[in-house]
């Protein structure tokens, strides 16, 4: 049951944790938002009806501004809308049981939030294992992450995947009550990519580290079908139709290969006309994938008005970046007649 409302005056944030089975870490993560610098906050912790030592531990700590929801396990979907409809703050921050907050995040947060008018604030992350150490596997992600900083490069790359780390949030109140939904896909992807859509939201990071993500097997994104390669897709797909690519007759397509022949026989599924298939392999030029003609870099047409919106597809190293550099070249924006999907 969750306790009764909190009276007097509302805190400047509310951070809303959701948690099922997290003992072995639950402590760290509260007591690294509790002993940060930002004091005038709540801290929801919302138990998904743990099965562990979880509320117990929890209940060891006497601060004032920690809230425990205990209730049934229902899902981090249900549990998250619960803690947020819970909140009283007209600011919402997001945290994970398995993250470790800087003591300089919300205070950043906060500061940034008031001098820059964006609705949605974020801040650069470290990848880490349980003990703390940098996950090299995961360099080059955390390094893409840490690199989109400002609104428009957010926004462009957000079909690559969700520049933002979601326990790393501080947003509105009204975008996080009764946002987040269930459905064969990560809910937090199609959470912020809802919002993303809004094009009266802007979105901002601070310049400085605020939180250790950690990465370890048992973690949600590790062992959960919905956070499946297929799954992001899947969300990716439902939002450029939504978004992007609705409207659009016609959309062009670069990468032939692995990665992107299945985006080729999507847009074909979904009744697109597909001009051409842009590759770099001499053997592909001049053939046909799917029925679809395959050209040249040298031959992709300039942008214009009537020039379909063109997705990159393309998986290696380094590619995205040179192939986004080229087709600046030839007037496409990132973000508005061009995006990055791999």
């Amino acid at each position: 049951m969750d306790p009764a409302p909190l009276k007097g005056k509302a805190p400047r944030i509310s951070v809303i944790l959701p948690v099922f089975n997290g003992e072995c870490t639950i402590l760290d993560a509260v007591t690294s938002i509790l002993n940060g610098s930002f004091k005038d906050l709540e801290l929801l912790v919302a138990d998904d009806g743990s099965t562990d030592h979880t509320v117990r531990q929890l209940k060891t700590l006497t601060d004032h501004r920690l809230r425990i929801l205990e209730g049934a396990h229902r899902g981090v979907v249900a549990t998250a809308n619960r803690a947020a409809s819970a909140a009283r703050a007209k600011w919402i921050a997001r945290m994970d049981a398995d993250d470790h907050a800087y003591p300089h995040r919300l205070q950043a947060q906060w500061d940034f939030a008031q001098r820059s008018g964006c609705q949605v604030i974020g801040g650069l992350v470290r990848i880490v294992d349980l003990a703390g150490r940098p996950v090299s596997s995961m360099q080059r992600y955390e390094d893409w992450l840490n690199q989109q900083r400002n609104h428009s490069s957010i926004l462009a790359q957000r079909f690559v995947e969700l520049p933002l780390v979601n326990p790393s949030i501080l947003a509105q109140r009204d975008l996080f009550v009764d946002q987040c939904r269930s459905g064969p896909f990560p809910e937090d992807y199609d959470h912020w990519l809802g919002i993303l859509a809004n094009n009266k939201i802007r979105v901002g990071k601070v310049d400085s580290v605020i939180l250790d993500w950690r990465d370890h097997p048992d973690r949600l994104t590790r062992c959960d079908s919905r956070y499946s390669l297929k799954a992001f897709n899947h969300c990716k797909r439902l939002h450029l139709l939504e978004g992007p690519l609705k409207g659009c007759p016609s959309v062009a397509l670069w990468g032939g290969g692995q990665t992107g022949k299945p985006w080729l026989r999507w847009l074909l599924d979904m009744g697109y006309k597909v001009p051409s298939v842009v590759e770099i392999s001499e053997r592909k030029i001049g053939q046909q994938i799917h029925g679809v003609p395959v050209i040249s870099p040298k031959q992709v047409p300039h942008a214009g008005l009537n020039t379909p919106p063109l997705l990159v597809a393309v998986g290696a190293m380094g590619a995205r970046e040179k192939i986004s550099d080229f087709l600046a070249s030839r007037g496409y924006v990132q973000g508005v007649n061009l995006w990055c999907v791999a």
